[in-house]
């Protein structure tokens, strides 16, 4: 143990998409740092990016060690039952399975004119109504939103219902601990419902999929059929709503880049790439894992039954990595990032949310000329796990 009493984590609030200045000393100094959080058991926390990659790629580390113990976590109630991210192989891999099909390069590629329908037609709009406008509310909202509810077979016009829940799901301050768990109880409430539903008319989205594999198959249980549905539908429009004035916000800010990928749009699948390395989006650390036998990480031994929270953030910057890893460099051809996370558990929807930045990105600097912020409005989200302005007001050229 290398600090004698465990830090407050996280170590201060966030500051828009700045990255935490203490994670730059602790890679070099102290890899592996004892820390707290909010709530829950006192945790190692991994700060290099081949640490990172171990806690999250290696079976001696274990989520459904954590079953039963009060782990490390920023918000006040732990996930609800059936949760596959509390899960290892082979019960992860077996609920896995049973969604990967609609997630694959192939498939996603099918969604992609959709796709790129629905940013055309909020574009459409952005450009009927005049600058400026919020492109939180205009574009990165709705895009995802409505790319996730015609997957899923969620209704659109429901959508002001299960964005508020997504945030109290996501809140680690926001909200207090019995709205939070009032609102988990609406959204499981609403998804049994669009469940019952098609127990009564089968339909052939992913929600009737789930049913199938569930009443008919037998492949997972009820609990386990909500909580895919409740995370698809959160995980499937949150992290990419973020990410589109995320991203946006950090070209606006670095003209020069900005310029090389508009005179360049093919660069753009390279660019969210490098975008994905550089946004540091989560507020604080990932999902702890729990060691299941003595493991040395960075010269400290984590004894079996501890806890590591992998901070992708800081693994994404870690310089023994990459080159000047705080410059934006949209070229940059260096190891891939951690951004969808690594291992059992990278990303399930890392296809569908790369092609979705991929033609907001596009459509954004092709049918908007002269993008730029309009003014001192930008507004911050505050309270949840995720960052990301609330409101971005943007202009253009006529």
């Amino acid at each position: 143990m290398t600090t004698a009493q465990p830090r407050p984590f996280p170590f201060s609030p966030p500051r828009g998409l700045e990255p935490e200045p203490l994670f730059a000393e602790l890679r070099r100094q102290e890899p592996l740092t004892r820390v707290v959080l909010p709530y829950g058991e006192p945790a190692w926390l991994a700060t290099r990016y081949e640490d990172v990659k171990v806690v999250l790629g290696d079976p001696r580390f274990s989520r459904a060690a954590g079953a039963g113990r009060d782990e490390p976590r920023m918000r006040p109630h732990p996930a609800p039952p059936g949760n596959i991210l509390g899960m290892d192989p082979p019960e992860h891999s077996r609920l896995r399975r049973l969604v990967t099909k609609a997630f694959t390069v192939r498939r996603v590629e099918q969604l992609r004119p959709r796709t790129q329908q629905i940013a055309d037609d909020l574009v459409d709009a952005v450009l009927a109504q005049g600058p400026p406008a919020d492109l939180v509310e205009a574009f990165a909202l709705p895009l995802p939103i409505t790319v996730i509810c015609e997957l899923l077979g969620v209704p659109f016009a429901d959508r002001g219902d299960f964005r508020y829940w997504s945030d109290a799901f996501l809140s680690t301050s926001k909200y207090t601990p019995d709205e939070v768990l009032e609102c988990m109880g609406k959204l499981r409430e609403y998804m049994a419902g669009l469940i019952a539903e098609r127990r009564e008319h089968a339909t052939d989205d992913l929600l009737g999929a789930l049913v199938i594999a569930r009443d008919d198959e037998d492949r997972l249980s009820e609990d386990e059929m909500l909580s895919l549905a409740e995370g698809l539908l959160v995980a499937g429009h949150e992290t990419t709503a973020s990410q589109i004035p995320n991203f946006v916000h950090v070209l606006l800010s670095h003209p020069e880049q900005l310029a090389a990928l508009r005179a360049d749009l093919d660069l753009v699948p390279q660019a969210v790439e490098e975008l994905m390395r550089f946004v540091p989006l989560g507020v604080g650390a990932g999902i702890a894992r729990y060691a299941t036998e003595d493991v040395e990480l960075s010269g400290v031994l984590v004894r079996a039954g501890e806890p590591v929270l992998p901070v992708m953030a800081s693994a994404n910057r870690d310089e023994s990595v990459y080159h000047d890893p705080d410059h934006l460099d949209l070229q940059r051809q260096e190891a891939s990032h951690v951004g969808f996370g690594h291992g059992p558990h990278h990303c399930l929807g890392a296809p569908l949310a790369r092609m979705e930045l991929r033609v907001a990105l596009d459509t954004l600097l092709r049918r908007l000329p002269g993008l730029r912020f309009a003014g001192e409005g930008i507004e911050w989200k505050d309270g949840l796990s995720t960052r990301g302005p609330a409101r971005l007001p943007v202009t253009w050229d006529n």
